[in-house]
């Protein structure tokens, strides 16, 4: 995958990676050829101008590093004043199955490997379009992922198909199908973890997740509730139908042309299939994804007789960030969860 970031005089700068958990910084000049700018295991950027080149370096091992490099030497560095988590996030990284699922494991840091007491498992992926979760760099999903290891969980994050990385085939697998390709590579990605990891109790696994993740968990102990014990699905998109047009269109077709493709979408229609305690959390402020697929999914479930959750945020929009908002969501989510999965 390459992307190309500037051009200086006669220099192109340019992303690549062939990893789909690094991306690193390349340049290219005539005479001097392709020279790779960043060696370090991380995610990499920059932008140009002029003689000036300035580096963003996101690692596991240092977390945030900008760069400043001035015709080809460094020439000093920004400060970065993001706060240091508590526990630094320790993932173990793997590759699973015949697809080589790029994913992310969080233990608990007070973990001992051999322990004969096994960990209730929460999956926390993104799984959609444009965005990776599972990259060889320190962010806030890594330091929720492990958060939620201190709780006492064992946390699996994995990217599948139709996610960024891993090239153009690999994000039109869920053409038609927004879905089923992803909740597979889930599953597979949590038995192939399971085998290798003694520490995950399949018998407690539950999922949580926002916005497409949010969909996905939903969509989890709706059709494989003999895997998912209980569920987390913040924002849902619920009804492809309701999410932006040039968005869904770009996977599903026009609803006119394509209607099986939005119904197979859909999660509404599968709302009595319920077996799984659920929570849906909503924020009524919410303009990406409207409130209105919640709200659509709690009354199909209602009508179905299916017993659920529900927790709307008022003032709350798609991203839920701040003290007395993102940290009640996961004190909400957390005590919901170990409540599901009779953690004590």
């Amino acid at each position: 995958m390459r992307e190309v970031l500037g051009v200086v005089g006669e220099r192109v700068l340019f992303t690549a990676n062939d990893e789909p958990t690094e991306v690193h910084v390349w340049s290219y000049e005539p005479g001097a050829g392709f020279v790779r700018l960043t060696h370090e295991p991380g995610v990499h950027t920059a932008a140009a101008g002029g003689d000036t080149i300035v580096l963003d370096s996101r690692t596991e091992a240092a977390g945030q590093q900008v760069t400043v490099l001035r015709d080809g030497s460094a020439a000093g560095r920004i400060a970065v004043l993001t706060e240091e988590p508590l526990v630094l996030p320790r993932p173990i990284h793997l590759a699973l199955g015949k697809r080589k699922l790029r994913s992310r494991l969080h233990l608990p840091s007070w973990y001992e490997p051999g322990c004969p007491a096994r960990l209730p498992v929460l999956l926390s992926p993104y799984g959609g379009p444009g965005m990776q979760v599972v990259t060889k760099a320190r962010g806030w999903w890594t330091a929720v992922c492990q958060w939620y290891a201190e709780q006492g969980f064992a946390v699996l994050a994995t990217d599948g198909r139709g996610t960024p990385g891993r090239g153009v085939q690999w994000q039109r697998e869920i053409l038609g199908d927004r879905l089923s390709p992803v909740l597979a590579d889930q599953v597979a990605a949590l038995h192939a973890a399971a085998e290798r990891h003694d520490a995950l109790d399949l018998d407690r696994v539950a999922i949580r997740g926002w916005s497409f993740s949010g969909y996905l968990a939903a969509g989890a102990v709706l059709h494989r509730p003999d895997v998912f014990h209980a569920a987390v699905a913040g924002a849902p998109p619920t009804d492809r139908r309701l999410y932006d047009t040039y968005w869904e269109e770009r996977f599903l077709g026009h609803p006119d042309v394509q209607p099986e493709a939005y119904e197979r979408s859909s999660l509404l229609a599968h709302a009595g299939d319920l077996r799984r305690p659920l929570l849906l959390v909503h924020g009524l402020a919410d303009d990406n994804v409207f409130p209105a697929h919640t709200l659509r999914l709690s009354a199909a479930l209602l009508a179905a007789g299916r017993p659920h959750q529900v927790l709307l945020m008022p003032g709350v929009g798609h991203m839920v960030a701040g003290e007395g908002a993102a940290d009640v969501l996961l004190t909400a989510e957390r005590d919901f969860l170990k409540g599901a999965l009779g953690v004590g």
